[in-house]
């Protein structure tokens, strides 16, 4: 995908969020779920397979191919789609199509008609409801020349592999309740230009919606590079830092005149999945890759970057380029295409359990601390911390965190109980700090990084 251009993020800092990560478990500290051991149990590779090989199936789906046919082209793919999501979700799932015209462009013949498949399990907890998450991957497929709406185009991987694990998720974490919302999205046109998510979160800020997280899975089916090295144990997931912007907001300005760099919202959200996910997948590891994206490249979660919301992208450890973005075609022996014979089930099914025990942490856990602040109207070498209540019935209180500027994760922690107020002996001019909330169950929310009060 082409580069995109990057708006002011304004609200991206109001409340900046720095995810827990790799905090010792001490009093008030995350305790495991056995809810989440059940979910990320519960992720099967045949079903994911199943998907892939019906979401195959349609030949094409190309964001300009058929859209009348019931076996071959996208607008089979999408009903199939959420028609399925329909039948698993036995209606605790609430299953709409998304939809625009969207107008000429480069990669647009003619104005075409965009769908997202969108499916909401909403959050059980007054309190909560209101704040969503929201996991995509992308069900349009293409070959070689991104405009040819005709050849088959079997996007096994790219992006049948996402699609099919975000159905697996919605399917198996529609039996569970949990206190904020869930969406799940299978979105169109992220080849064409991230047109089906763009529309999406461009909605979503419009009507004021609390998406308090996104992940996108994008290419995450194979463990095997273009020198048959297989590396099945790891994902990498991109997290944007400082977004590069010709005005900085003062939040933003905030942030990285307090040292701040590596505590924007997505930083620190990847920070929060690879401790829950390595948590609750064994033996596999979550390597962030501190960029936006793929080197000048870009994905369904860059949309809801440019809109202010926290977001990152999941990818397999090393593209093999033979088999996306390809015609079918053998060439002195070398099979390009991307084909289902080339996914890993098994590897896919490991990222969707990553994405499955972040997801539901998040969603059962009390939103982050609000308007945390350092207090700094007289000087000294401890830190006052001080924030606004939550509101939520089961919390039980609060925990400070803290990290060595040069540290990447959360090295220390403490439970101060349900107050709106700490004394920390630790210097403010030598450790970042963060104020999570703790549950009744031990579900602990993402930190707020405290802006200065004077």
């Amino acid at each position: 995908m082409h580069p995109r251009s990057t708006t002011p993020l304004a609200l991206l800092l109001a409340g900046s969020c720095a995810m827990a990560a790799a905090a010792p478990v001490t009093a008030g500290g995350p305790t495991r779920q056995a809810q989440i051991d059940a979910i990320v149990r519960d992720i099967s590779p045949q079903r994911i397979r199943g998907h892939i090989e019906k979401l195959v199936g349609f030949g094409t789906r190309h964001t300009m191919s058929e859209t009348e046919s019931d076996t071959r082209g996208i607008g089979a793919a999408r009903r199939w789609i959420k028609a399925e999501l329909e039948r698993c979700g036995a209606g605790r799932l609430q299953v709409s199509f998304d939809s625009h015209v969207h107008p000429v462009t480069p990669r647009l013949s003619r104005p075409t008609e965009i769908v997202n498949v969108v499916a909401t399990l909403p959050g059980s907890q007054a309190a909560s409801k209101e704040r969503m998450y929201v996991v995509s991957g992308h069900y349009d497929s293409r070959v070689s020349d991104v405009m040819d709406y005709t050849s088959d185009a079997p996007g096994a991987n790219d992006d049948a592999s996402g699609t099919a694990a975000v159905m697996e998720l919605a399917c198996v974490m529609a039996k569970h309740q949990f206190d904020a919302t869930l969406v799940f999205m299978a979105v169109a046109a992220e080849e064409q230009g991230l047109f089906g998510a763009g529309h999406w979160a461009e909605q979503a800020r419009k009507n004021n919606l609390n998406v308090a997280g996104m992940f996108t899975n994008d290419i995450i089916g194979s463990s095997v590079n273009e020198d048959g090295k297989r590396d099945n144990r790891q994902v990498r997931l991109f997290a944007e830092g400082i977004p590069a912007l010709k005005e900085v907001p003062e939040p933003l300005r905030t942030l990285i005149q307090t040292g701040g760099e590596n505590d924007s919202p997505s930083r620190q959200l990847a920070r929060h999945v690879k401790e829950t996910g390595e948590r609750y997948v064994k033996d596999f590891k979550v390597t962030v890759i501190q960029r936006r994206d793929r080197y000048l490249r870009g994905g369904d979660h860059i949309p809801f970057l440019e809109q202010g919301f926290a977001a990152l992208r999941f990818t397999e450890p090393a593209e093999d380029f033979r088999h996306q973005h390809q015609d079918l075609r053998k060439e002195g022996g070398t099979q390009f295409g991307d084909l289902i014979e080339f996914v890993d089930v098994d590897y896919t099914a490991k990222v969707a359990r990553i994405n499955a025990a972040a997801l539901a942490s998040l969603a059962l856990a009390p939103a982050a601390p609000r308007d945390v602040k350092v207090l700094t109207a007289k000087l000294d070498n401890k830190t006052d911390l001080a924030w606004q209540p939550n509101t939520e019935p089961d919390l039980a209180g609060y925990r400070v965190v803290w990290r060595e500027t040069t540290a990447a994760n959360w090295q220390g922690a403490k439970f101060v109980g349900n107050v709106t107020a700490f004394r920390s002996e630790l210097s403010k001019d030598n450790v970042f700090f963060g104020v999570q909330a703790v549950d009744k169950d031990g579900n602990v929310s993402p930190a707020t990084y405290p802006l200065p009060q004077r």
